[in-house]
Parts: C-alpha cells; structure tokens; sequence
C-alpha cells in the first residue's frame, strides 16, 4: 500500500480513536459532574420499590431497617480512657456524625448503652457505665438533638466484653448508640412517605446562587474582598 493511501487511514483510525474516547470522557464527566441522581446504581432493580412493600405491608420492621442503616453509614461507637467518662476528640468527632445522621430522621428515638471493661467491681462499673452513656448524651444534646428523642440511657457495666479478658480493653470501655423506634410510635416518614426526608434535606441543603449583572459577565454582584 502506497505512502499517499496509507496517511488518510491512518487518520481516520485517529478521528474514530479520539471520538471514542470523547464518549468515554463524557459519559465520566456526565457520572462525576452531573445532576445528583441522574446515574442511579442501587445494586439490583426494583429494591426501592420492594423495600416500601415490604415496610408499608408489616413485612420489613422500619425500626430494624434504620438501626442497620444507621450502623452502616456512621460509627455508632465512641470509646474512652481507663476509669473515665470524659469525651476526647476522636469520641467528639463520632459523636458529630451522629449527630448529623440523627438530625435527618426527626422521627426516630435513640438509646445510649455504657459498657466498662472488667477491672473494677461490678456495681462501680455500672455507675462508670452510666457516666459514660450520660456524657455522649448530653454532647448530642448540645448538638441540637432534643433530650426527648434519646431515651433513658442504660449501664451494661462490666457484663458485655467485646473482649473477655480481666486486664483493661479499651474496646470494652464504650457507649454504642441505637436506634430504638419512633417518637410518639408513629412512622410518619417510612409508610411510604420517605421521600419526605430526601425533599426536607434538599431544601435544606439549597443555597442562593450569585446573581450575574447584565453586561458584567464574570463580576458577581456584593461580596467582599
């Protein structure tokens, strides 16, 4: 094949080339930058709907349901130093988080359990226990949780190791927060109304948007220096 024919295939190879990987590069722009929601991946088709089903016809319990989310998208756990109660950083930054998820769900009701380790005698762990699950208490509290929706918190002491052994553990000094049910036992927002709480954060999560001047293309109007 001649020199003169060979450059015009070459080239189109090229051009088929580059268009093809300008599609790719679109449908990655399109994934990365697009519309939240526009690309759904939900696993397998049809769980939505079949979740609702089964919440709405009694054969998903809801409470269930939002405690094992609710372990799964936040650390329900926070730990704590030998013999104390006090909360540190990393406790604080937990406790943040749940905070957060907790917010999002006004109709659920939460319970904090307090564990110890094993050293010590079993009624001092339990007060110790009971000190542990006050403090994450109150801290959610000062994040804007009502104390009415954390019901009464409960001590399990030294009686539920994660590691059984006599010497300290930290991971057996924690307080483990759940999801326990519904304020006033109506689930306002999962028989069949979850879509309530995707709209509420939606719209609360929406901020203005700068106001371009006509004839001003690029300066926005106020702001500061």
């Amino acid at each position: 094949m001649s020199l003169a024919r060979i450059k015009p295939l070459l080239a189109a190879t090229s051009i088929m080339a580059l268009l093809a990987g300008c599609a790719d590069n679109k449908t990655a722009l399109a994934f990365w930058h697009g519309e939240a929601g526009a690309q759904i991946d939900e696993g397998n088709f049809g769980v939505p709907t079949a979740y609702n089903q089964g919440v709405q016809t009694g054969k998903i319990d809801a409470v269930v349901s939002m405690a094992h989310r609710f372990n799964q998208e936040t650390a329900d756990t926070v730990n704590f130093e030998f013999n104390r109660a006090n909360l540190d950083d990393q406790a604080r930054n937990i406790l943040r988080k749940q905070a957060h998820w907790i917010n999002q769900f006004p109709e659920l009701r939460f319970r904090v359990y307090g564990h110890t380790d094993l050293v010590g005698s079993n009624a001092y762990n339990k007060r110790l226990g009971m000190r542990r699950a006050r403090a994450v208490v109150n801290y959610l509290v000062a994040q804007g949780i009502s104390r009415s929706r954390l019901e009464a918190v409960v001590s399990y002491g030294e009686t539920q190791p994660l590691i059984p052994t006599q010497q300290p553990e930290l991971r057996n000094r924690r307080t483990v927060t759940e999801v326990t049910g519904f304020v006033g036992r109506h689930p306002t927002v999962l028989d069949g109304k979850y879509a309530e709480v995707i709209y509420r954060e939606y719209i609360r999560s929406a901020v203005p948007v700068p106001i371009i001047s006509a004839g001003t293309a690029g300066t926005v109007e106020g702001g500061g220096g």
